[in-house]
């Protein structure tokens, strides 16, 4: 057994689960963090990926009560039918995006300039939106994903493939947008959330199944002790997150998403992490 690899394993696993819900990109980090680490072949690329599953199961964790609720009431509440329905929907424009334009986007997408560019970009807009929505430029239509419409799920479905761009932020690009479409700051993190689940298991799956050739049994160590320390760390930032919310925006993330972006050029400039691998 590799120690050393196991190391390295938990750090990533580490930047994974505090990365992930939060508005600064997870995948910036662990391509800043697997540069450093010397961890960033083609299967540390994969284990990038598929560790975000151990992380989506701490939001499953949290959100036991209302996932538990919508299963048994799913067969007979309308309620439970259209949040799923809901879910759903804002589920297939990535998957959909993703098949037809994945290999592009990593092609000629993943450039220092561009991770940067997003980052740098990202800070501002939430900047703006954070600014908007205390001046009352957004109207609060939703205060609770029950709420939502169809309609509603496919916006913040369709401002989701945004992410595919490298530094743009999953959780970013969904909590942001959906505040700018209406949805009050809890709404929108409760509903980024509730969609990472497919998103994210289905990125981790897709992703095993596809680069199955690069592995082994041996790996099995590895990839264990990945998924339980991003389950853990996601764990405990996805409940500081929502208590955060309560009485806190975004701004902070803002302006580290800036920071981060400089660092991205920095370190681009310097050689110290190949971005475009």
């Amino acid at each position: 057994m590799d120690i050393a690899l196991l190391i390295k394993a938990v750090i990533m696993g580490v930047v994974e689960g505090l990365t992930e819900f939060l508005p600064i990109s997870s995948t910036g980090h662990l391509i800043l963090a697997g540069a450093l680490l010397g961890f960033d072949d083609d299967k540390a690329k994969v284990f990038d990926i598929a560790i975000q599953t151990g992380a989506i199961f701490a939001v499953i964790l949290v959100y036991w009560q209302k996932i538990r609720t919508t299963l048994v009431d799913l067969p007979t509440q309308r309620q439970a039918q259209q949040f799923a329905l809901n879910v759903l929907i804002a589920f297939l424009p990535a998957v959909v995006l993703g098949l037809l334009f994945g290999k592009v986007i990593k092609a000629h997408l993943f450039t220092p300039v561009v991770v940067a560019t997003t980052f740098i970009v990202g800070g501002f807009i939430i900047l703006w939106a954070e600014k908007r929505q205390a001046a009352g430029g957004t109207a609060v239509r939703i205060t609770d994903t029950d709420d939502m419409t169809w309609k509603d799920a496919l916006k913040v479905g369709l401002v989701q493939c945004l992410a595919m761009i490298p530094g743009t932020s999953r959780s970013g690009a969904t909590i942001i947008g959906g505040m700018l479409l209406g949805l009050s700051r809890k709404a929108a993190t409760d509903f980024s959330f509730y969609l990472a689940i497919p998103t994210l298991i289905g990125a981790g799956g897709y992703s095993l199944y596809k680069e199955r050739a690069l592995l082994s049994l041996a790996d099995v160590p590895m990839f264990s002790v990945g998924l339980v320390v991003s389950f853990l760390s996601a764990w405990v930032c996805v409940r500081w997150l929502l208590r955060f919310i309560a009485s806190h925006s975004f701004t902070g993330f803002a302006y580290y998403r800036i920071a981060f972006g400089i660092v991205v050029l920095f370190t681009a400039w310097t050689g110290t992490v190949r971005w475009a691998a």
